[in-house]
């Protein structure tokens, strides 16, 4: 690495580590809007929109500024703090999804399924497997983090190969791919929620689907699982083969012992295969709870995220009990106390984005840009694949100043559903295109949490290593991640196949 390029790199660490915390930032972010509405209201700032009315025709309709910092603006304000929060939908989402989700990740469900799908793997096909299963981690939030860096390590060291791309290869799968699934996580209802709230902002009525983009982020996990083996065989291993590195003695191994690992694993199978009966069975079968159309969508959709509670929780705690985990509802009580404890940050953060965001759509000020930036771009008449490609660049840069994938979202999609809504391209079109932007750059940015994490492992084999050491070991995965899943989008944008059940590309007033 040059010396400029490490200057670039210190750079950015610095200057990210000035920022406020994202709550803060949320914090001052509402209290512009309360500025700019009153601001925009004495100024007398009026748009005008087309709507369909009753009757199939069309009329135009003033959207003004409206203030809140006059007396009735402040009493809104005032009034609705609390409805603001509790109202908030990503909030209700995610705290109902990690219940489930932290059962089974602190019964140790998933750390068993990973070590027993990379123990399983032939030497040749490391790489892909342990890509793979990094990248299906982000079921369990942030436990391929911990769990998986040390493991591949010690699996590349046993066949002969750096520990460093055991650990390069997971943080990529974990981190770059970490939106990508075969199967929904508690992510996809979580920016489901910041969408369907900006949807609104130009259409009251738009709900968003947490299947949304369910089929795209499933052909992302098999693009993303060939990109990174060939990216590791490429660029990658070559490189740091030829790096020394020190083998520590006595690696701690604190993992079930096998016969409590495969008990808990047959117990959590038969968990699981029994819940797909049933919930197929209450699907298929006519007049079941889950058959046929719900409010908007199928009953199954608009259930996901309770099935999501469910499908997580049940085989955890099947685990933990074959296991020798858990033995009491209080074991049961403490891995849900455990897991809300450790949400804490985020409802702080989930308070502050929510007043943001509902301060933002009280004041008009949402619609409006909406409605002036639709315009402007409606008059540019650039193409579709051109408005969600600067989106991604956009996205990908603001993940080198802001971590968070749900502090950012909050910040962009009230401005950029809406306004990309104006001409035509879906909500849910542009939460895959977020999702895109927002991973592929997790892996190069200082400001992501788990980066020390992931340094600290690689410096049990290479001492000297630095954030620089981690970030220049990751470029090449986030270059060509980007290039690639941006590449799909565009393919996936050209044959004009929904991005999951429930997931239009377009949207039509």
């Amino acid at each position: 690495m040059s010396s400029q390029q490490h200057r670039i790199l210190m750079w950015i660490e610095d200057t990210g580590n000035r920022l406020p915390h994202p709550a803060t930032l949320f914090m001052m972010a509402a209290l512009i809007v309360l500025i700019l509405s009153q601001l925009a209201e004495w100024a007398g700032w009026v748009v005008h929109k087309t709507v369909t009315t009753a009757d199939g025709g069309q009329q135009e309709v003033a959207v003004a500024a409206n203030g809140l910092l006059d007396s009735d603006g402040l009493w809104w304000v005032f009034s609705h703090l609390v409805q603001n929060f509790i109202q908030f939908p990503p909030l209700a989402l995610v705290l109902v999804a990690m219940l489930g989700i932290g059962v089974a990740e602190r019964s140790g469900l998933i750390a068993a399924l990973m070590t027993l799908v990379v123990k399983l793997t032939p030497s040749r096909l490391l790489t892909p497997v342990v890509f793979f299963v990094a990248v299906m981690s982000s079921m369990a939030m942030d436990a391929g983090y911990v769990v998986l860096p040390p493991l591949a390590a010690a699996l590349y060291l046993a066949v002969g190969r750096s520990p460093l791309v055991g650990i390069a290869v997971s943080f990529a799968g974990v981190s770059a791919g970490f939106s990508a699934n075969l199967l929904l996580t508690a992510l996809d209802p979580l920016l489901a929620g910041f969408t369907q709230t900006a949807a609104q902002l130009a259409d009251e009525r738009y709900l968003v689907s947490a299947t949304a983009n369910w089929w795209f982020m499933i052909a992302s996990t098999l693009l993303l699982t060939l990109i990174g083996w060939w990216v590791t065989a490429r660029y990658v291993e070559p490189r740091l083969a030829a790096t020394a590195v020190v083998v520590p003695a006595g690696l701690e191994d604190e993992r079930d012992d096998a016969d409590a690992q495969r008990r808990g694993l047959r117990w959590a199978g038969i968990t699981v295969g029994a819940l797909l009966a049933m919930v197929l069975a209450l699907i298929l079968i006519p007049g079941a709870p889950l058959h046929g159309m719900g409010n908007r969508f199928d009953r199954w959709i608009e259930a996901m995220v309770p099935l999501i509670l469910i499908f997580f929780l049940l085989p955890g705690l099947a685990y933990g009990v074959g296991a020798g985990r858990v033995r009491s509802d209080k074991d049961v009580a403490e891995l849900m106390a455990q897991t809300m404890s450790s949400l804490g940050p985020y409802i702080v953060l989930a308070f502050f984005a929510a007043q943001f965001i509902a301060f933002f759509k009280q004041s008009n000020l949402g619609e409006m840009l909406a409605i002036v930036g639709g315009q402007f771009l409606a008059q540019l008449d650039m193409p579709a694949m051109v408005l969600i490609g600067a989106f991604v660049l956009v996205v990908m840069l603001g993940n080198l100043l802001i971590g968070s994938a749900s502090a950012k979202y909050a910040f962009f999609a009230p401005v950029f559903v809406p306004m990309f809504m104006q001409v035509g391209i879906s909500p849910e079109l542009t939460q895959a295109a977020y999702r895109v932007g927002d991973s592929v750059t997790n892996v190069i940015t200082p400001l992501n949490p788990y980066m020390v994490i992931v340094l600290a492992f690689v410096q049990r084999y290479l001492p000297q290593a630095g954030v620089g050491t981690l970030v220049a070991m990751m470029l090449p995965y986030a270059l060509v991640f980007a290039l690639a899943w941006l590449l799909l989008l565009f393919v996936w944008m050209a044959t004009g196949m929904d991005l999951g059940p429930q997931g239009p590309l377009w949207y039509q007033p």
